[in-house]
């Protein structure tokens, strides 16, 4: 059937109006893309070339070299020495362990080695180096240097460890660093970023921890150019950081070895300590252990050897132990009672060789008894009964305040572990502690530095320190930060009548100078370096019949021997205390280890023999020969850099 003329014409109508309105839809939406494609590429060009850099470059940190630490004079004590390591890559290595394998032929490398590398390298993505070996020689360094070409994916590196030139001499004050822990970031409210670089190594203990902040330093960053998948194309530039600072501590270096090497295999500590500044020349607990084995990554061998001595050697008996402090106490009594007026310097007390209380019977050393004894006597005889009859008139609480006024039962603030603050107990003190009531034999006890009374090393130095000046100085570990010097706080008189410390310094020149001192054999003839000092023998076991003979005892049933003291006696310049665990009498042990490190700090060098009481002098010069003292080497210049 033909369409009419009138039907064509209505037809293309229907096909023009079609067409317009497609055309229009087009052309709006050509329109919109138009607007919107420019709004992208115009408007917001800024926002999505930044989105596209951050895909391509990634900002990476650089680890700050660590802050090195010296002593007072400058000589290093603990510093940073390159490190040589390889590393491999999987992505190009392609098959690991046939480079391994040739690796080994080339530097030794042993099994384990290569099974924990196979591991490390499945479990990390291709493209992620993996530390093989770790500090290497330079010989083995320069062999896989030239050796590269055969070696696809394997590196070698050059970085920075941390080392201890000094080894057992600071391992307890210095310390030692470490990889961070899950728990180490777990212990702090931001940690730093630089903290999540893999085996990055942070201070564990001692002034490493203490004072970590200052010696990390800042991180500087690299901006490394990455393809798609995360591999590192090139560096396109970097920000150095800032090293951390150096610290300057107060300990005598030479000093430090002289005490280490002097108390030998003893379980022992030795703290010196400047009167006036209240600098620490020199703090040693031995025996010590190596700090470079925990850096290294120490054997489950040397831990274990380290944890099954009796002796402790990780333990720092200097801070952390706590010992009844025995007669050295004793001046904090004798102080306590002229305080209180219950005696005077010239008074007497009788002592028959007991005391008696309650039907109880509290022995003297000297079973015979010492008769009647004036303060300074028995300070110098260390009579018992002296003290326990004049503790009893004064109280426990006014002995407790004079000895926490001269430094014990108080955590003093240093950048050490685990500082304990042992006990200086009261009446309130045993209330809350064992919820008793104090008892009269509680002061007795506590009056000869026994029962609850436990002091630490360095709080017995702190003590002779503030008798010897009659001030309030505080020990201080750290000189200098960087460049610049730490400010010595001022110490404030004690608050005890100068007479009163008099009478307590006189007692201690006897004890050491006095015709029945019981360190007399210990004393320093030298009249320009004369000492004061007070022994003690703290009891650790309760003695049965024919018991008290130390020498048939086992060794950890044995008394702990004690000394302090102070010199020179007219002006006061160094105190020294001394513990030896389970060493037996103060008098014997104590007092020439005290005795021979005083010297040492007065003299700046190797004691001269004319400090001695001339019968001495043969022994003195051949236990001086035969000490191994390590030779210091001069300040290192400068910081060692990768």
């Amino acid at each position: 059937m033909r369409r009419t003329v009138k039907d064509t014409e209505e037809s293309a109508r229907k096909v023009r109006r079609r067409a317009f309105l497609m055309g229009s839809a087009m052309g709006a939406f050509v329109a919109v893309l138009g607007a919107r494609m420019r709004f992208l590429s115009v408007e917001q060009a800024d926002e999505f070339r930044l989105l596209a850099e951050e895909n391509r470059v990634n900002i990476r940190l650089i680890p700050p070299n660590r802050g090195q630490i010296h002593d007072r004079n400058g000589k290093l004590i603990a510093g940073n020495e390159q490190n040589y390591r390889v590393v491999i890559t999987r992505e190009e290595a392609g098959d690991v362990e046939h480079v391994l394998r040739r690796l080994a032929a080339i530097v030794p490398l042993s099994e384990d080695e290569i099974a924990r590398t196979l591991r490390e390298s499945e479990r990390r993505s291709s493209f992620v180096p993996i530390i093989v070996a770790d500090r290497l020689s330079w010989t083995d360094f320069s062999k896989i240097a030239l050796n590269a070409p055969s070696l696809p994916g394997v590196t070698p590196e050059v970085g920075l460890s941390r080392i201890y030139p000094l080894d057992t001499d600071f391992a307890h004050v210095v310390g030692y660093v470490g990889p961070v822990s899950e728990k180490d970031l777990a212990g702090m409210e931001s940690p730093d970023p630089v903290l999540q670089i893999p085996k990055f190594q942070i201070g564990k203990i001692g002034v490493e921890r203490w004072r970590e902040d200052a010696l990390r330093g800042r991180a500087g960053q690299k901006r490394i150019e990455v393809n798609h998948v995360g591999r590192v194309m090139r560096e396109l530039g970097r920000i150095e950081g800032d090293p951390g600072d150096d610290l300057r501590l107060t300990i005598d270096a030479e000093i430090q070895n002289f005490t280490q090497v002097r108390l030998g295999e003893e379980s022992a500590a030795v703290v010196a300590m400047d009167v006036e500044t209240g600098d620490l020349l020199s703090i040693v607990s031995s025996p010590s252990f190596d700090p470079n084995l925990f850096v290294r990554g120490i054997s489950q061998k040397d831990y274990s050897s380290l944890m099954e001595n009796d002796h402790r050697p990780l333990a720092d008996k200097t801070v952390q132990g706590v010992y009844p402090p025995g007669s050295t106490f004793k001046m904090v009594t004798a102080l306590a009672a002229l305080e209180a007026g219950v005696v005077g310097t010239g008074s007497g007390v009788y002592c028959p060789g007991y005391y008696e209380l309650g039907g109880r019977r509290f022995a003297c050393w000297k079973r015979g008894g010492h008769g009647t004894l004036s303060l300074n006597e028995a300070l110098a005889q260390s009579c018992d009964v002296y003290f326990y009859e004049t503790a009893v008139k004064v109280g426990i609480d006014k002995i407790a305040e004079m000895g926490r006024k001269l430094g014990l039962g108080i955590k003093h603030d240093l950048p050490m572990s685990a500082i304990a603050a042992g006990v200086m107990p009261d009446k309130a003190w045993k209330m809350e502690s064992y919820g008793q009531e104090w008892r009269i034999g509680d002061t007795v006890n506590a009056s000869i530095g026994q029962g609850y009374v436990l002091t630490s090393p360095l709080q017995l130095a702190v003590m002779t320190a503030r008798l010897a000046s009659g001030r309030s100085v505080v020990p201080r570990l750290v000189r200098g930060v960087g460049t610049d010097d730490m400010p010595i706080p001022e110490a404030p008189p004690l608050d005890i009548p100068a007479e009163y410390l008099n009478a307590a310094r006189k007692g201690m020149y006897e004890v050491m100078n006095g015709a029945r001192g019981t360190a007399k054999s210990s004393r320093i003839v030298d009249p320009t370096m004369v000492m004061a000092g007070k022994t003690g023998t703290a009891q650790v076991h309760s003695y049965g019949t024919g018991e008290r003979d130390n020498k048939l005892l086992p060794w950890h049933l044995r008394d702990h021997a004690l000394f302090v003291c102070y010199a020179p006696y007219d002006k006061p310049k160094v105190a020294v205390s001394v513990v030896v665990e389970h060493g037996g009498g103060g008098s014997a042990v104590a007092a020439p280890i005290g005795r021979d490190v005083l010297l040492r700090c007065l003299t700046g060098g190797i004691p001269p023999l004319a400090a001695y009481p001339e019968a001495q002098r043969a022994r003195i010069e051949t236990q001086f020969k035969e000490m191994k003292l390590r030779d210091i080497a001069d300040p290192v210049p400068g910081r060692s850099r990768a």
